[in-house]
């Protein structure tokens, strides 16, 4: 602080003086630049834990929960308790994607180290937030490879739901170990006592190991990092053996490439030591590693049990492979196999708006899949959008966000088409077996549908359902079931308000509104979650549109032969409004095979041919309509109908 003020006298336009006094601003910047060097002298004391904290202090664990049930709050609060971030940080600040602070969710799954003491003695937290939604579920599995317990997050107002039912069980397949959390307990409506005897119900967990909290106020907060602490083991590990580390998630950097997050198992990692893929065989030298506090802070090495960020010289997806494992150069090593990436659910074609374009949308799209493995590409083509990709998806929701991300962060244009699944079909064609080398086909583009002479049996994909709702919806749900050809395997109450409901459903029957329509009927208070449950037997059919009997094959779909008829008068109703009127009449047709299903007709441009007649005999305008007629069945036997390249957008795309 100075003792003395030094004011000066500036003279300004117009003949006007300010002053201004100097001690002001030099207090300012000599108190932040000791405020920075506190901040300096704490994180250099954590790196210094860091590197020689033992493995019995070191905690490994992740929050699951259902959707909007309080999982980024209480990370929150977690991070403010243990100095990870000061209290005015904001909210959600793990949720640091665009697309996650404008739909409230969480998208990619954040790691984050901090510090907390418990009896005089310093632990190591690893906190891997995970997304609550089932289409990232991958997320959710990959975090779970890398932890040895979860908390258990469940809203103390809406309870147990149809996510926090499939997350706990898969925490449990993992026998990772469980800590029972109630959430929101400071709003009005909560109701502890019926959440917990459901908690006892479902999942056989003691009442009195429940903590109760509210994330939002921070109220009993505290007691979960204790309970962390008692609870979850330290991580099973061997520090004094070679070095191997599982690589567990990935995100691409500017200027460094690809950053690879990964949890050590056995031995200790330097910088400037070279490391070995076991999937690629490809050797890279380390150039960093870092401790996520959140923020990045370098460390010289990382050991047994600990997570770290390492950069090196990997480049893209097909290098930095989620689920891959990491030893030294020339060692031997096996495989960690504790993560395997889900199999995508929901296809979809993308394509740029222009193909100028194609290089750059290709750059981004391998850019973005570093970040999120769940995601498949192959390439792919149409006559109408020229060069694109098939895109494997988990779920509707994760294709939304993946083609947001695409334009927010990258700034592409894509044209994505309507999602689809894909089928099994097993030949019967000597010809077509021995030129695919198996009888079996999957396929997820109509346009290489085969002739149904050339096919055995056809196989969809189903998926278990399970929907928590309560009692008065359960008739509308059941109907809307049924109307999506899904079949009740079970039924039980969860207590007397609620019921929880097995389904096995056709994939392709849920993929586009199913959730929409299940939270319209039941005023958002039931919840959807789905599990594969493998290809079944099934009849389905290639549905193509005509326009004046010529197939045209960008328009063409799979579909189950009970719903091809509705499918036909949609699609027909909805080129009928988007192809322009042209100079002959034409005729759009759904057809399976030879059979019409659905028709609509756009009448022709019809110039007035008789509005110069004034008079004289009837014959003669009959004879200029006759003359009009011939011409116009003469120009529809050679024309071509122009269907602009916007309508095959707008019919394609979802």
């Amino acid at each position: 602080m100075l003792k003395t003020c030094r004011l000066t006298l500036w003279k300004l336009k117009n003949n006007h003086y300010q002053l201004k006094l100097h001690a002001t601003t030099t207090r300012f910047v000599t108190s932040k630049a000791n405020e920075n060097s506190n901040q300096n002298t704490n994180t250099d004391e954590k790196l210094k834990d860091f590197e020689n904290i033992p493995v019995e202090h070191i905690r490994n664990f992740s929050i699951i929960a259902h959707v909007d049930h309080g999982k980024s709050t209480l990370a929150d609060r977690l991070l403010e308790l243990t100095g990870a971030i000061s209290r005015n940080s904001g909210s959600q600040v793990l949720d640091s994607l665009q697309v996650e602070k404008e739909r409230g969710i969480t998208v990619k799954a954040q790691t984050v180290s901090i510090f907390h003491t418990y009896k005089n003695v310093k632990y190591l937290l690893n906190l891997i937030d995970t997304p609550g939604h089932v289409d990232f579920s991958n997320e959710v599995s990959r975090s779970l490879a890398a932890c040895d317990g979860v908390i258990l997050l469940v809203d103390a107002c809406h309870g147990v739901q149809a996510q926090t039912v499939a997350n706990y069980h898969l925490a449990k397949t993992r026998n990772l170990a469980v800590v029972p959390v109630l959430n929101k307990i400071d709003i009005k409506h909560s109701n502890p006592e019926r959440v917990c005897k459901d908690l006892k119900n479902l999942f056989d967990i003691d009442t009195d190991r429940v903590l109760k909290v509210s994330a939002k106020l921070g109220t009993g907060v505290p007691a979960v990092l204790d309970r962390v602490i008692e609870v979850i083991p330290p991580p099973k590990v061997d520090r004094n053996s070679a070095f191997r580390a599982l690589l567990f998630d990935s995100w691409f950097d500017r200027y460094r490439g690809a950053l690879n997050l990964i949890y050590v198992l056995n031995g200790k990692l330097e910088v400037g030591q070279d490391i070995q893929s076991l999937n690629t065989k490809k050797v890279y030298p380390v150039r960093s590693i870092s401790l996520l506090t959140p923020v990045e802070n370098e460390l010289s090495c990382v050991s047994a049990g600990q997570v770290g960020l390492i950069a090196c010289n990997m480049r893209n997806s097909k290098e930095s492979i989620i689920g891959d494992t990491i030893h030294l150069k020339n060692e031997k090593c096996d495989a960690v196999g504790s993560f395997k990436p889900q199999q995508p659910m929901v296809y979809a074609g993308i394509f740029p708006s222009d193909q100028s374009k194609h290089v750059a949308l290709r750059v981004a799209i391998d850019k973005l899949i570093l970040t999120d493995s769940g995601v498949t590409v192959k390439v792919d083509s149409s006559p109408a959008l020229g060069q694109g990709w098939r895109l494997g998806f988990l779920g509707l929701l994760h294709m939304e966000v993946f083609c947001q991300r695409l334009e927010q962060e990258f700034g592409a244009e894509p044209i994505i088409t309507a999602p689809s699944v894909t089928y099994r079909i097993i030949l019967k064609n000597p010809k077509m077996i021995k030129q695919m080398g198996s009888d079996t086909m999957e396929i997820s583009n109509a346009a290489l549908f085969p002739e149904p002479i050339n096919i055995k049996e056809y196989y969809e994909p189903l998926v278990k359902g399970t929907i928590i709702t309560p009692n008065e919806f359960v008739g509308q749900i059941i109907s809307l079931c049924v109307e999506r050809r899904g079949v009740q395997e079970s039924s039980i109450n969860i207590d007397n308000d609620r019921m929880l409901m097995n389904y096995i459903l056709p994939l392709s029957e849920i993929i586009l509104d199913f959730n929409d329509l299940l939270k319209s009927l039941s005023s958002g208070y039931a919840s959807f979650n789905y599990e594969d449950y493998g290809y079944h037997l099934t009849n389905l059919a290639r549905l193509d549109i005509h326009l004046n009997g010529k197939p045209v094959e960008e328009l063409c779909r799979i579909v189950h032969v009970t719903k091809a008829k509705d499918v036909g008068r949609d699609m027909t109703a909805k080129l009928k409004d988007m192809i322009p009127k042209q100079m002959v009449q034409i005729a759009i047709q759904a057809c399976v095979g030879s059979k019409v299903l659905a028709r609509e007709t756009i009448k022709a441009y019809r110039k007035d041919v008789t509005a110069k007649l004034y008079g004289g005999d009837v014959t003669r305008r009959m004879k200029l309509l006759k003359q009009q007629s011939e011409g116009k069945k003469k120009m529809r036997q050679f024309a071509n109908i122009r269907v602009p390249h916007e309508t095959f957008i707008n019919v394609l795309k979802r």
